[in-house]
């Protein structure tokens, strides 16, 4: 179960991740500055963001497959759309039309842990589809890369049509059903509105919500700009900027594992301060290293890839703390979340190509999000108890 959700998870990053290295190229073939190439990228996320908004109620009230497979079908016929896109606003929609396909496959995801598992146990499982999911960052490029090697920028789409087409199979074949017809919602505008308005009345659960979009905005941060800094800046050819962008997605992974291991003795409340204060801390330090034009290449990846490994012990417990709170509407609960980590990269992107798409503006967008992140957290004392908001407790796991 955690594989097949792992991959379904993994169509998002792939989407965005597999078409970085060409960001260069497109620009140049389409001749625009490199901020307004990455405004392609900005539609996925902010696809990925819409997305999960409509997709959460629908799966809370037709079930999870329904919705998923509406989903895939979208992405496949976006791709297509992009490997024929001759210009900017072409490739811009159909990245957008790709994102709301990739966001199916995310929120049902994410909605069948809370379907099924609570609180640490949620984490826990989190944290393993976060094993998953890490690989796509280390592979995508790579696959970009490959593909340009031997064809131009818009094969990484047809690429893309194989992989949704697989994933297709996957899900018809190999995911149950999680939610039972009695758990069903109706499908009501005026009862979708009152879910949202019930989840953003809770105040704890919009501060978790807030925590893990701005945990995302550093890594998002990383992936608009790291092909422009690392290729631009620093020279490096498709196939090592490939690996070095793999070896930030390795930090983060191992950091989701070791996450597994210090929730045995950690609730993941006191996980996420710990994890927060230190992505803080090194991203005060790469702003310092960034100001001043020092450090060279290890000055800019060994920030980076502490800050990323912090991420890996905020990303997996956010979230899970955040569902606990409203286990019966896991559905929109988790498009809430998606929604808002995607929409907040959807707006960390351009910023960073409007502040020169160099290390400090990657360093100051990066260090803002996670000390914001942290102030929040500790100020509201949201990190403070897990109880569900209509309950005085729940079942560690829900089955």
């Amino acid at each position: 179960m955690i594989i097949v959700l792992g991959l379904l998870v993994a169509l998002g990053p792939l989407t965005i991740d597999m078409y970085l290295p060409a960001l260069p190229k497109i620009a140049d073939e389409l001749s625009l500055s490199s901020s307004v190439a990455q405004l392609t990228l900005t539609g996925t996320l902010a696809g990925l963001a819409l997305g999960q908004l409509i997709v959460g109620p629908l799966s809370d009230s037709l079930g999870r497959k329904k919705p998923l497979i509406a989903g895939i079908l979208l992405h496949m016929a976006a791709s297509l759309l992009c490997l024929f896109a001759t210009n900017i606003a072409t490739l811009g929609i159909a990245r957008g039309l790709q994102g709301v396909g990739a966001a199916a496959a995310m929120v049902v995801a994410i909605a069948v842990v809370g379907d099924l598992f609570a609180d640490s146990v949620a984490a826990t499982v989190m944290s393993r589809l976060m094993l998953v999911l890490g690989v796509a960052p280390v592979v995508a490029p790579s696959l970009g890369a490959a593909v340009l090697l031997h064809a131009s920028w818009h094969w990484v789409f047809a690429a893309l049509v194989v992989l949704a087409g697989a994933l297709l199979v996957m899900a018809v074949l190999a995911l149950p059903e999680t939610l039972a017809v009695d758990h069903r919602r109706p499908l009501k505008v005026r009862g979708i509105l009152a879910t949202y308005l019930e989840l953003v009345r809770d105040v704890r659960f919009v501060i978790l919500v807030l925590v893990a979009a701005l945990g995302m905005s550093g890594l998002f941060a990383y992936i608009s700009g790291a092909s422009f800094v690392l290729q631009g800046g620093y020279g490096l050819s498709q196939g090592t900027f490939a690996l070095v962008f793999g070896a930030g997605a390795i930090a983060l992974i191992g950091s989701t594992q070791f996450n597994v291991v210090l929730l045995r003795r950690f609730p993941p409340q006191q996980i996420m301060v710990w994890a927060l204060f230190a992505a803080s801390v090194s991203g005060l330090v790469f702003v310092g290293l960034a100001t001043a034009g020092i450090g060279g290449l290890p000055g800019f990846v060994v920030p980076v890839w502490a800050i990323l490994g912090a991420m890996g012990l905020v990303i997996p417990n956010a979230p899970a703390v955040a569902l606990t709170r409203h286990p019966d509407a896991a559905g929109t609960a988790a498009a809430l979340l998606g929604a808002a980590q995607f929409g907040l990269g959807a707006a960390v992107a351009p910023v960073v190509g409007v502040l020169g798409n160099d290390e400090f503006a990657m360093a100051t967008v990066m260090a803002t999000g996670v000390v914001v992140a942290l102030m929040a957290l500790v100020l509201t004392g949201a990190h403070k108890g897990a109880q569900p908001a209509d309950a005085a407790d729940v079942q560690t796991e829900r089955v």
